[in-house]
This record gives C-alpha cells, structure tokens and sequence, in this order.
C-alpha cells in the first residue's frame, strides 16, 4: 500500500561539504490486524499467553526509492522506519541495492543481508509462514543472519546463485555512515552460497548451498542445506535437510533440521498447508514443530490462519510453546 510520496532532498552546499544526490522516497505500509493466541511451558510462551489483549497491527513503514545512474545501473534504497520498544535508532533496518544488469546485483543491508545460504533457511512449500514463525524459543539449524553483503549472479542455465558475506554477523546494527560498530562482538567473517535451480518444465526445483559461520570463540560453524520443491497442479511439496557442524570439539552442538511442507490450492482463493520441522541434536530430546494453515483471498482483503505447535522446544525435555494466529490484510 502506498500512503504518500514525500520528496526527500539531500542537502549539499551549506550543509555538507562533500556533493550529495536528490531524491524521492515512497512511504509504504501495510494494513493488516492480527489476534494472536499463546500456550505452552516454554518461559517466554507463558509470559505472553497471560497478555492483557491478543490483538496488535502492522505499524512499520518503508521509506524506499530508486534512480538509474548514467551507466544504466540502478540504484535502490529502502529504510525499514518501524521502531521496536526500547529501540534508539530511528530505523529497524536498511538496504541499498546497485543492479548491474547483467553483471548481478549487489546488496547491503545494515540489519539481514538476508542472502546466500540464509535466503534457504526454509523454502518449503506453505499456505501463510514457516512452521516456526509461531512457536517461541525454538531452535533449529541454520545460517545467521546480520549487517552484510549480498551478490545475486546473472542467471547461469537457470540456475539462481546468491553469495553472502560479513566481515561480522553480530556487529552493531544499524552504524550510521561514516560510523563504525564497537559495541557487538567480535566474531570474525562468516560467508555463504546458495543456489536454486528449476529442472526444465517439471515443476520440480532443487535447492542447496554451504556457509561457514565465525564464533567469537575462534571456532566455526559449518552450514549445508539440501532440498527440493515439486508443484504438479494444485499440490506442492518440498523438504529440506539443514546441518550445522560446530567445529569446537569439547562442546559441540551440532544440529540437524528436516523440514516438509505440502500445500493445496483448493481454488484460486483458498490454500492450505501443513508443515513439519524437526531438529535434533546429539543427547537431547528431538524439537518437533507441526503446523496447519489456510490463507483466502478475495476482493483484495486476505485472511490466514495458523496453528503452530513445538515439542521438545530447544531440544528439552517437557518444553512446549504453541500459537493460533489470525490475520486479516487489506490491499488497496
């Protein structure tokens, strides 16, 4: 939804020594209204099922433009505006992109670059979220995410291939320019591919990557991730494997995730979608999440629905933490 276009002029001259660009930013939004329910044993689930009220709104909003340089290149930005309680930078997050055409296009983003083998966290096929988007406390295999870079390769027979890098995932958020992070810790550079590729015109996709993750305690994490997607009418169904391999050998915590997805389109106006994902770890409790979804649109309003629940959350024993959400969006 565009709210408002509001131009944003860079001030040079009497401001600022150095030149400067002008440029307009487009204020978006969405119009959306949940109502959230929570259970569970986990300690963050049971402080929000006491909530004084279940309902809340979508209150971010992006300020984002895009211009054309005079070598063809196209530069994008959007500022993510949302502030979180207790926040003190007035953006949650930033990106700016130079698309080369066909030479790729490059990402930075101050929060999530969001890209390589974190994009694949988990592609399997739903009808509203990822079978954790509700269950607190989870844990799972997978790619951190953090400030960084991201470069999206020219098309190569087909094959999408994303590759991530940051010099430190848990910088400080949001450095203004010309600033530096000195506050997050130091873990070193961590770096990541991943690569989609569509088998012809079968419907099917596969899906993999690697990635190493640096710790502040010098030993890396080593990523995989291996899965495919299969559509064939109305159906789709995907898995998935992610693997981390902690490469400190006097306290490894190594996991594995599986991850299935399975949706229906019913008609053009209402899906639905179960998901499952388990993750397991050496001499603890498997962690197993199992989700139920449907999703209808029309008249450009959408209602979804999940219900979401995780067993053996964090991989302990006796720990649940379950969620019913319901959201109704407007497009307009």
């Amino acid at each position: 939804m565009n709210i408002k276009k509001i131009g944003l002029t860079a001030l040079a001259g009497s401001l600022v020594a150095t030149s400067a660009f002008a440029g307009e930013l487009s204020l978006s939004g969405s119009a959306r209204i949940s109502y959230s329910d929570y259970s569970g044993t986990d300690a963050g689930t049971t402080a929000f099922a006491g909530a004084d009220s279940n309902w809340g709104m979508d209150q971010d909003v992006y300020a984002s433009g895009s211009g054309e340089l005079d070598n063809g290149w196209t530069v994008s930005l959007t500022h993510a505006l949302s502030k979180a309680t207790g926040a003190t930078s007035a953006s949650d997050s930033s990106y700016l992109t130079i698309d080369m055409g066909d030479a790729g296009a490059l990402t930075y983003s101050d929060q999530d670059a969001g890209g390589g083998l974190a994009a694949l966290d988990d592609i399997t096929p739903t009808a509203y979220e990822e079978s954790t988007d509700g269950p607190l406390g989870e844990s799972q295999a997978g790619m951190a995410g953090g400030a960084g870079f991201n470069y999206q390769l020219p098309s190569i027979a087909g094959a999408s291939i994303n590759i991530s890098y940051s010099d430190n995932l848990n910088a400080n958020a949001n450095t203004n320019d010309g600033g530096v992070s000195t506050d997050g810790t130091d873990d070193g550079a961590s770096h990541s591919i991943g690569i989609q590729y569509p088998v012809g015109d079968t419907g099917v996709s596969i899906y993999g990557g690697v990635g190493t993750e640096s710790q502040a305690d010098g030993n890396d994490i080593d990523h995989t991730t291996v899965g495919f997607k299969a559509t064939f009418g109305a159906i789709s169904v995907g898995m998935q494997r992610n693997d981390e391999d902690d490469t400190d050998a006097s306290s490894p915590a190594d996991l594995e995730t599986t991850i299935l997805g399975v949706s229906y389109m019913i008609n053009e106006n209402l899906s639905v979608s179960y998901g499952n994902h388990s993750t397991s770890k050496d001499g603890n409790v498997d962690q197993d999440i199992d989700s139920i979804q449907a999703a209808y649109t029309a008249g450009g309003v959408t209602v979804a629905a999940y219900n979401s629940k995780a067993t053996g959350v964090a991989n302990t024993a006796n720990k649940t933490s379950e969620k019913t959400e319901l959201r109704v969006s407007f497009a307009f």
